[in-house]
């Protein structure tokens, strides 16, 4: 076989070889910061496998076979950009599940839609003109090879596959996607993803017990543990209404633009709650429905997908099912259309006796999928009243949804004027939503005030998950939170949600600096409420009670991240090599040794532990 070196450079083969090489190199630019020989060599086998396929199977129409794997790679880098650009993590083909939400999304889309990254399907279009206008083109593509060079192109298909393999399996037990992906390279990663896919190795049954996971939590407890918990019983009998603020960061709290409050209301409810500025988020993949999830459970979110899609067919272990056996009745509220993230069949799961959805709100007065804050707190007060009117105390799940990503609140809600340098940006438009939530917040408040609910309820305000994305700023958003915070934004600010607790009479006010996740909102609430939970599974701390944390981490950082008290760590390919970031800004620790090899592990087992309980429970009948 004489190959000329000349007629090998001008072939189909070597031509769409670069063209992923070159959409590779941008991918990987985008998500891991450069491109290094090695991520460059490891996306070669993967293209080299499937366009020697092509060249060895195809007969007529090798053409069309090189375009639709060109097409098939690009569409995956690109889908990898954006994924990243929100969520910190390489997307998977599990995601393709959540396609139906992409449009009640669209605006968070083209908001992370930088247009350079449509240039990874210009040669698409080209090679499309081309294959239509020009003879000469498809003969190029579709020359007759010699059943020899076939032949030669099967072997190179197989040895490319082995190629494959061996970039994949020694960097299989590295839990960091990122380095994974890295290591193994995009395809190779998906690759791997999809054929590992339904072989996570649950827990026997025996070793997942409420027992192994206080001690991997290694929680001290305040105080003698024969006395009765601190604040047990402090809001016996009271409505509980939680109130899930969306998109909304604790580094919001007190913050001030010129003279203007971006969270007066909030700010004003300090004076009344129990306030612990050093929660973060725990959700994954479903965003909002994993807040609502992890916050009735206690439990975490599954390895891939959204909780409300992994897990709701479950018969779930809850807070409503918990109040119910105390007299309570229970509804949840939402704007949105019930099927949004699976929803309907998430509150069937987790015991909710009535969910109020799009068809309960006026569809007047809209912002982004549904009526607006103050549509859902209006309606929603005149609901808690009539339920109340029945003499069982409520317990009231309440979502807000018009402070959402990318935050284009239509200009008639806007209440505030910013200065200049904040028009026309991401950040601008961040405060200009949340100060109309807070507003929104403060009518509801009035109302339950009004009408005889809030000094007889604990309510239970928090952040469902971060606002503003790390990995999409641009330098001027950058420029505009360092402005704000005084320091670079950061991991920490990201993940850190507010976390308030108001009962009148019944709460001393006051900031309490225990760490905390979404994961401790119902252990709290449970011990508040007078419900001990010693013979209930559940993953999270009553923070009243604790003085140390560990808070597993899914989303938004690789798998194996964590928080305990003082840093969040990210591994690297190994927990060696991890990165910590401390919590607070003005950390004078000495981080090595901030976090032990110990946690890390007790960390990962913790997610297993949870996923197995959760994985095992029964099928709602």
């Amino acid at each position: 076989m004489n190959f000329r070196t000349s007629a090998v450079l001008k072939s189909p083969f070597a031509v769409f070889t670069l063209l992923l090489a070159i959409k590779f190199c941008l991918a990987s630019a985008v998500i891991f910061g450069e491109v290094s020989l090695q991520t460059f060599l490891a996306a070669l086998p993967p293209a080299w496998a499937a366009f020697a396929l092509v060249e060895a199977i195809a007969v007529k129409r090798r053409l069309l076979g090189y375009f639709i794997v060109n097409l098939l790679l690009t569409a995956i880098y690109f889908a990898v950009i954006m994924y990243y650009k929100y969520f910190g993590i390489i997307v998977t083909y599990h995601a393709l599940a959540q396609i139906g939400q992409v449009t009640e999304v669209k605006g968070s889309v083209f908001q992370l839609l930088h247009p350079y990254y449509l240039l990874i399907f210009t040669d698409i279009l080209m090679i499309a003109a081309l294959a239509i206008w020009s003879k000469r083109f498809r003969e190029w593509g579709n020359r007759p090879r010699q059943l020899s060079r076939r032949s030669a192109f099967g072997l190179l298909a197989l040895a490319s596959i082995v190629l494959c393999a061996l970039q994949i399996v020694p960097n299989r037990h590295i839990v960091n996607e990122l380095k994974q992906a890295e290591r193994m390279g995009i395809i190779n990663y998906q690759l791997y993803i999809m054929l590992s896919s339904g072989n996570e190795r649950l827990l026997d049954p025996t070793v997942v017990t409420l027992e192994n996971v206080n001690r991997l939590k290694e929680t001290a407890a305040d105080g003698n543990v024969d006395d009765a918990p601190t604040g047990f019983g402090a809001a016996r009998g009271r409505h509980i209404i939680y109130i899930q603020l969306e998109a909304l960061q604790d580094f919001l709290i007190n913050l001030q633009v010129g003279q203007t409050e971006i969270t007066p209301i909030l700010n004003g409810l300090l004076g009344e709650a129990v306030y612990y500025p050093n929660v973060y988020q725990q959700v994954g993949a479903g965003n909002t429905s994993d807040a609502e999830f992890t916050a009735n459970t206690s439990f975490y979110t599954p390895p891939a997908g959204a909780a409300s899609e992994v897990y709701g067919d479950k018969s779930l272990p809850s807070l409503p099912k918990l109040l119910e056996q105390y007299g309570y009745r229970t509804a949840t509220f939402h704007t949105n259309d019930v099927t949004f993230w699976n929803r309907d069949e998430l509150y069937d799961a987790l015991g909710f006796d009535h969910y109020y959805d799009q068809g309960y709100f006026e569809k007047e007065d809209l912002v982004h999928f549904g009526a607006s804050d103050e549509m859902l707190y209006r309606r929603t007060a005149e609901k808690l009243e009539e339920l109340a009117a029945g003499g069982s105390p409520i317990y009231a799940n309440v979502i807000s949804m018009s402070a959402h990503h990318p935050f284009n609140l239509p200009v008639h809600k806007n209440r505030i004027s910013l200065p200049e340098r904040f028009e026309g940006t991401f950040i601008g438009d961040y405060l200009r939503s949340q100060h109309y939530a807070d507003y929104a917040l403060g009518l509801f408040a009035e109302q339950l005030k009004a009408d005889g609910i809030w000094d007889n309820s604990l309510i239970v305000i928090y952040g469902d998950h971060m606002g503003v994305p790390i990995y999409s700023l641009t330098d001027t958003d950058r420029e505009l939170l360092h402005e704000l915070i005084g320091e670079p934004y950061n991991y920490a600010q990201m993940l850190n949600i507010p976390l308030l607790l108001i009962a009148p009479g019944a709460l001393e006010p006051g900031e309490k600096p225990q760490v905390g996740g979404h994961s401790d909102i119902m252990p709290t609430v449970a011990n508040l409420a007078g419900i001990s939970l010693q013979d209930h599974m559940h993953f999270g701390q009553d923070l009243l009670n604790i003085t140390s944390n560990l808070l597993p981490l899914r989303y938004y950082l690789p798998s194996g991240s964590l928080i305990n008290d003082e840093v969040i760590y990210v591994p690297g390919s190994s927990f060696e090599d991890g990165t910590v970031y401390p919590l607070q800004p003005d950390s004078s620790q000495e981080l090595a040794g901030a976090v032990t090899k110990d946690q890390f592990e007790r960390s990962l087992r913790l997610l297993q532990l949870s996923h197995s309980y959760v994985s095992r429970l029964p099928s709602r009948e």
